[in-house]
């Protein structure tokens, strides 16, 4: 395959946006490690440190639209060494931040910067992989998920032995430069290229994934009621999701979880977000190569489903620090299917040619979720004195969501993409019977 006068491997694409992934990950997936530190250290409440958060992830979600067309116009490499650069400087200046106005500069800066480099690397292997587009999908959204695991227990020892401050600088410098360098050796493929013996199909693996015979711009996309109902969906889904992860610590210190030692002196904190870490990386790859055998729409409501349930389980066993392990990391099985599932249903619903902008329109939907997750649940806690409300509301957006899914987007799409199927196929035979022998 050939990009620009030269052989390109689609595999060492979806490496190289792997291991980008990997080297941004510990801007959302390490920072409740960070929480408790900083609201010490620069005497705030809880609710106003996760504001930061908040930030965080609206302006990574919400500008990825934005990303995406400079992807779709002048390529991932410059996308991604921007972000890289604002990657760098963002922890750079959160560790040298005095107020609570410099920390949200600084992480509303990362959050731009995560964005660039993430919704690059998605929309890159949306089109290198049409042929797999859910494994491709789920191995770069997976590498993000998981990508702190490494990285959680070195992070949280400099915290306590070196400070926030030190830390937050320290790797700062690191992820810059790892994201920086790899940004280079990044490039999509020309918009004519296709896998070769592929073929466009209407319905895909044996039947089970529907794909759109036609290109949607963004803007029609917008006026669809299939994006509506894709979007309330994933908005449902990550509102659980997000709470484990940004209030992950909060919620293990009100039940003196940080302090129960589990195996190797390591705490049922420190443990749980490394199996939560883990399983985010497993399940992104399993749950986008299960929706290529089953379907996109059934993966979903199998997902959000298990979510539902291991949520009402934790919420029933929140004490016992064992089950606090296990179920957070069932909780985050089931909403790491989310951003593989609904990357691949865009591209299978709107085409691929405008895959990274479109993409980005419904990874939006975090950003809106995180403003209830982080900010959101940390005032109901504040209001209630428990965490309790917050996990029946995470439990019923995820029940809500296995509903729509199955119910609702499924037959939906079908009937889209079928439809364009017969017209398709009545306007091949039409030509064909105009066609001189």
């Amino acid at each position: 395959m050939s990009a620009t006068g030269r052989t390109i491997n689609r595999w060492w694409q979806l490496t190289a946006c792997m291991i980008a992934m990997v080297a941004i990950a510990n801007l959302q997936y390490t920072w409740t490690l960070f929480t408790v530190p900083l609201s010490t250290g620069l005497r705030a409440k809880l609710s106003e440190i996760q504001l930061a958060f908040t930030l965080f992830i609206v302006t990574q979600s919400w500008l990825v639209p934005v990303e995406g067309f400079l992807v779709d116009r002048l390529g991932a490499r410059i996308v991604i060494a921007v972000g890289g650069v604002l990657v760098g400087l963002s922890w750079v200046g959160v560790g040298l931040a005095q107020s609570l106005r410099a920390l949200y500069a600084w992480y509303v800066l990362g959050g731009i910067g995560v964005g660039s480099v993430y919704g690059a690397c998605v929309g890159t292997v949306l089109k290198w992989f049409p042929d797999r587009r859910g494994l491709a999908a789920g191995l770069v959204v997976g590498a993000y998920g998981s990508g702190a695991v490494l990285t959680v227990l070195p992070i949280q020892r400099m915290i306590e032995h070196s400070g926030y401050r030190v830390t937050f600088i320290t790797w700062g410098i690191v992820q810059g430069i790892v994201v920086t360098i790899l940004a280079r050796f990044m490039v999509g493929p020309p918009s004519s290229w296709k896998p070769a013996g592929s073929q466009v199909v209407a319905v895909s693996a044996g039947g089970k994934v529907h794909q759109s015979l036609f290109d949607y711009t963004p803007f029609q996309m917008l006026k669809t009621g299939t994006f509506h109902l894709m979007y309330l969906s994933s908005v449902l889904i990550t509102f659980g999701g997000l709470v484990v992860t940004a209030q992950l610590k909060p919620i293990a210190a009100t039940y003196g979880l940080d302090k129960e030692v589990m195996i190797l002196d390591v705490n049922a904190l420190a443990l749980a977000l490394m199996l939560n870490l883990v399983s985010t990386g497993t399940t992104r790859p399993f749950w986008g190569w299960l929706s290529d055998q089953i379907g996109r729409y059934n993966t979903m409501a199998m997902a959000f489903g298990v979510g539902a349930l291991a949520t009402l389980a934790l919420i029933e066993l929140i004490h016992h620090p064992i089950w606090f392990v296990v179920l957070t990391a069932l909780t985050v099985f089931s909403w790491g299917a989310t951003f593989v599932l609904f990357s691949a249903a865009t591209g299978d619903v709107f085409g691929t040619r405008y895959a990274a902008t479109n993409n980005g329109i419904i990874y939006t939907s975090k950003g809106l979720a995180s403003i209830f997750s982080g900010w959101g649940a940390a005032r109901l806690l504040e209001a209630t004195g428990s965490w309790l409300p917050v996990l029946w509301t995470a439990f019923a957006c995820n029940l809500a969501a296995a509903i729509l899914a199955f119910f609702w987007l499924k037959p939906m799409v079908a009937r889209i993409t079928l439809g364009q199927d017969v017209v398709a196929s009545a306007s091949a035979k039409h030509s064909r019977l105009l066609r001189p022998e």
